[in-house]
């Protein structure tokens, strides 16, 4: 009857009506059909509506699909129609997916994406990312729930590292004494234990890039100080110093992470008073102060001092002079940054609260000690705040309700994803549980399940835009009014009551996140733009301020702004940062830097740091703040700025459009 049929590429193709037979059977035995018979007799329905429909001029695939429907639904077929819909649907989405996919492919051969600002233009780098671009489109359209792909896809919520989805976690604190002492085997024979600090380090270094082979995330010593010092306790300074060096030439230098990125390492360290470990700390600082080869800033790794009432924080403390060193290196290097055990919600574990440069904490366990070597952040997802005082336009009771069903679907994900991530095997992740660097797979064997171990990390809710969110409730945002600042503490405490809610309804550990948002920040704005048009104050700039930040834009002074986001950290128990700006490295007014870190201690925060902009030149090396495009002595162009993004450090060119918009609004905090 017809010979030719259009596809949906323009192409015309030879006509097959076994294919209509086909799909209708298929149909219908998914609803417990099985007459092929009846399939072809209602083909020719198809087949005689099409003739009076389009009588003799050529149709498409779509419009066979549409008569279809038509003539399964007009002869009582309802059942039948309704999965002929439901397969069409999905085979339309897996289409889309694939298109996506090409475009996505397209753009990243020309210039690798910017979402992470520590993911190089390199080749490795671009095949990376394809890769992760065909995981992304593979797990939403087709292992995760549809609800909750579609919350992702259109801007709802973020399912963070969604090309991971069901391979593996995000980060671990190593366990880095107990490697070193019984030594360890990254698969192709054991490494003994060193015995001296060079060994040590290099072999620190090594642990780093064979963990994050293994996980997506960021990778951390939670005490190296302690866990170094018996491989410096007869060795002296120098031999410590070089140690130390290596080790931060290691970790700027092992582009690892399949060729594209070095690990994203975190060092935690200060409260160690013996000898061997103080030099470990002393070293360390000193190293990282002095820079790479020709005084180049450091990326990695981010130092992490602690700081403790009578370890390190008053003159007469035992550790007080590193406290003064780290002081000094982070008014030149931007690291260190402080962390404050003395915090009401650190307080209870004493000294073993440990971060990671992305401001992730992992402490309290319902499954286990509240300890945090071998454990980490399985994976987190990002509520879109904002969103939802748009949808609520002042209506503050709608926002609540809006704001829960989020959180309800969020903590359903995360609870998804932990089932997914829980049926990997000790042999999935041959280094990190193969060698146990997580607690509970000591007793794992390669093809048992990863469950045991996982139930110890943490499921992570977080949220963005909290100032943006104020605005569009209120009016104004929390460095602007203090009807705002109550708003905002009463929403943040709201979301912790959910998460908490969560823990006791599955039994596992989900925590509350300040967001780390860096491509999410400039996704979520550009989605709500073109959604709600552009609203002043909240859609109307490329970038959703992070977290419970004030904006960045806000003219506030140091103190203040630690004041006022200081509240919030107590909430945030999967991890939080606050930052204070200053125009350039105060290296010549220590007794500010001291004053600002204390103050941040007293104000109740568990962890911050303070930034300003730190610029080398590569042919003349001059360091400090180069506000042309030029050297102002050499006159050259190459220019290394470095600045502080999501936590960790970057250099500017690796930023992405929003990230880099953001920077050129930030103020500075006045002192």
């Amino acid at each position: 009857m017809f010979k030719t049929i259009k596809k949906r590429d323009g192409r015309e193709v030879s006509f097959e009506e076994s294919k209509i037979t086909d799909a209708i059977f298929q149909a219908a035995r998914s609803v417990g059909g099985e007459d092929r018979a009846l399939a072809m007799q209602l083909t020719l329905d198809v087949l005689k509506m099409l003739k009076t429909k389009y009588n003799g001029n050529i149709f498409s695939v779509e419009d066979v699909q549409d008569v279809v429907e038509k003539v399964l639904i007009e002869n009582g077929y309802a059942r039948t129609a309704k999965a002929y819909i439901l397969h069409r649907d999905k085979r339309t989405r897996m289409r889309e997916a694939k298109g996506d996919l090409m475009d996505a492919v397209e753009e990243i051969l020309e210039e690798t994406s910017k979402e992470n600002a520590n993911v190089s233009n390199s080749p490795s780098a671009k095949m990376l990312q394809i890769a992760s671009a065909a995981s992304k489109k593979y797990y939403l359209s087709r292992l995760v729930p549809e609800e909750m792909a579609n919350a992702h896809t259109n801007g709802d919520m973020h399912i963070h590292d969604l090309d991971f989805y069901g391979k593996t976690l995000t980060c671990v604190q190593i366990p880095l004494g107990r490697l070193l002492k019984e030594g360890f085997n990254t698969g192709h024979g054991h490494i003994r234990s060193p015995k001296r600090p060079t060994s040590a380090a290099a072999l620190a270094a090594i642990i780093l890039q064979s963990s994050q082979n293994d996980m997506h995330g960021g990778q951390s010593f939670a005490f190296f100080d302690r866990d170094m010092a018996e491989f410096v306790k007869d060795a002296d300074d120098f031999e410590t110093y070089q140690a130390m060096e290596a080790l931060i030439y290691n970790l700027n230098s092992m582009h690892s992470r399949a060729g594209a990125q070095v690990p994203f390492s975190s060092i935690n360290l200060g409260t160690e008073t013996s000898e061997p470990a103080r030099r470990v700390a002393r070293n360390l600082l000193l190293a990282y102060e002095k820079g790479l080869g020709r005084g180049e800033n450091p990326i990695f790794p981010n130092i992490i001092f602690r700081l403790k009432k009578g370890v390190n924080l008053e003159p007469g403390d035992p550790n007080y002079d590193l406290f003064k060193l780290g002081l000094r290196v982070a008014a030149k290097r931007l690291n260190p940054t402080f962390s404050f055990m003395d915090s009401t919600f650190n307080r209870e574990y004493g000294d073993q609260v440990s971060y990671m440069g992305c401001r992730t904490r992992v402490m309290a366990n319902r499954k286990g000690p509240a300890v945090t070597d071998g454990r980490g952040n399985l994976s987190f997802t990002t509520i879109n705040l904002p969103r939802l005082a748009i949808k609520a336009d002042r209506d503050i009771k709608k926002f609540y309700r809006l704001l829960s069903d989020m959180m309800d679907m969020a903590k359903r994900q995360l609870h998804h994803r932990y089932q997914v991530q829980a049926q990997l095997k000790i042999r999935d992740m041959p280094f990190v549980m193969g060698q146990n660097l997580y607690m509970g797979s000591e007793n794992l064997k390669p093809d048992d399940p990863i469950e045991e171990a996982i139930k110890h990390g943490t499921l992570s809710i977080g949220f963005i835009g909290l100032a943006e969110t104020l605005t569009s409730l209120i009016g104004k945002h929390h460095g602007q009014s203090e009807e705002a600042q109550a708003l905002g503490q009463e929403i943040v405490s709201f979301m912790r009551k959910k998460v908490d809610e969560a823990c006791e309804e599955y039994d596992l550990n989900y925590t509350f996140l300040g967001t780390p948002a860096e491509g999410l920040s400039g996704r979520f704005i550009k989605m709500d733009r073109k959604e709600y048009g552009i609203i002043p104050g909240i859609t109307n700039k490329e970038y959703y301020t992070n977290s419970f930040h004030v904006p960045v834009d806000c003219s506030v002074g140091a103190y203040e702004k630690i004041a006022l986001e200081a509240p919030y950290q107590k909430y945030c128990n999967a991890g939080h940062i606050s930052y204070v700006e200053l125009p350039s490295a105060p290296i010549h007014n220590l007794e500010a830097m001291e004053s600002i870190v204390k103050f941040m201690n007293e104000s109740d925060m568990g962890y911050a740091a303070i930034n300003f902009p730190v610029d080398f030149c590569t042919s003349c090396s001059l360091l400090g703040v180069i506000e042309d495009d030029t050297c102002p002595r050499c006159g050259s162009a190459f220019i290394r700025r470095v600045r502080r993004i999501t936590g960790y450090l970057s250099t500017t060119d690796r930023f992405n459009s929003a990230k880099l918009s953001e920077l050129g609004d930030r103020v500075n905090h006045r002192l």
